[in-house]
């Protein structure tokens, strides 16, 4: 579903439902601030538990950017299919959210958003593995659109684009998020020689560098991309699993913390017109180190 470029409407999905769906279920989720998605309780808890900014996704390019990393529960897709990965077909598991993951210090390394654990037929933990997943932080101002929709909810909403209208961060999402996740977190379970997994929107995943990838069976790392499909008849987004990408972890660090270096010459043009302010102006008579480089 593409957005209304009159309207200008930046909210994809509210307490679960698109705009233009006005059906009474959709409606009464508006009204109770319900979650629809397996929050820890019924209803939404984002930004304030007693105001909670209950927009699931936001519209970038026409598409809808999943921001609320609560959205990827949907039906717990998320966890069936970091088990199929984690585990073989006839293992016995559950998933545990919210584990407190400790260095050799005792010092925390965060929480592990879900750990997968098998078990035996005597209850007997035998293998675990871990699953992040991560949504998409939010630049610009979210809560005004919010609030003006939530007081006239409307289909025909509208909102006056501007400076700071909201839009998906990538660069922060996974420079704040995602790769301290992988060095940390990430760098213990690989320490311990268990299996990872993270689940995230495939245009996210596109922003970050391009991996090298391995076959499943050698995989540290599987990374599961997925979109939101609008279902026109129901007039709702359902999470659909998209690709499936799978890494080694040394690897794929690597590429994620190696950045893709600029042009030497246009730092060294940098230096050099700071160096001329430094010295009011005026230009040194010997060659540059550009014209050094060039000759």
């Amino acid at each position: 579903m593409a957005t209304d470029k009159k309207n200008n409407n930046p909210l994809a999905e509210v307490f679960g439902f698109p705009i233009i769906n006005e059906t009474a279920k959709a409606k009464r989720y508006r009204d109770k601030k319900l979650c629809p998605f397996n929050n820890k309780v019924p209803n939404c808890t984002k930004d304030k538990a007693n105001d909670p900014l209950g927009v699931c996704s936001v519209f970038h390019n026409d598409n809808p950017v999943i921001t609320c990393p609560t959205r990827f529960r949907e039906d717990w897709l998320i966890i069936e299919n970091a088990a199929k990965f984690a585990f073989d077909e006839k293992t016995k598991w559950t998933s545990l959210s919210e584990i407190k993951l400790l260095d050799k210090n005792g010092q925390s390394a965060g929480n592990i958003d879900f750990v997968l654990v098998a078990y035996n037929d005597k209850g007997q933990l035998i293998d675990f593995a871990s699953l992040e997943v991560q949504g998409v932080y939010i630049s610009g101002n979210l809560r005004n659109p919010f609030d003006s929709y939530i007081n006239n909810p409307t289909s025909k909403f509208s909102w006056t684009t501007g400076y700071n209208s909201p839009k998906p961060d990538y660069l922060s999402s996974s420079r704040k998020r995602l790769i301290p996740q992988m060095l940390y977190k990430g760098g213990i379970f690989q320490t311990w020689k268990k299996k990872q997994t993270v689940a995230l929107q495939k245009s996210f995943y596109d922003t970050l560098p391009k991996l090298p990838t391995v076959s499943k069976e050698k995989a540290d790392i599987a990374w599961f991309l997925y979109d939101l499909v609008l279902d026109k008849e129901t007039k709702q987004y359902n999470l659909t699993l998209v690709d499936t990408v799978y890494t080694d972890f040394e690897a794929a660090l690597f590429r994620v913390t190696t950045p893709e270096p600029g042009k030497l010459e246009d730092f060294i043009n940098i230096l050099q017109d700071r160096l001329d302010e430094r010295l009011e102006g005026n230009s040194p008579d010997t060659p540059s180190l550009t014209d050094i480089i060039s000759s």
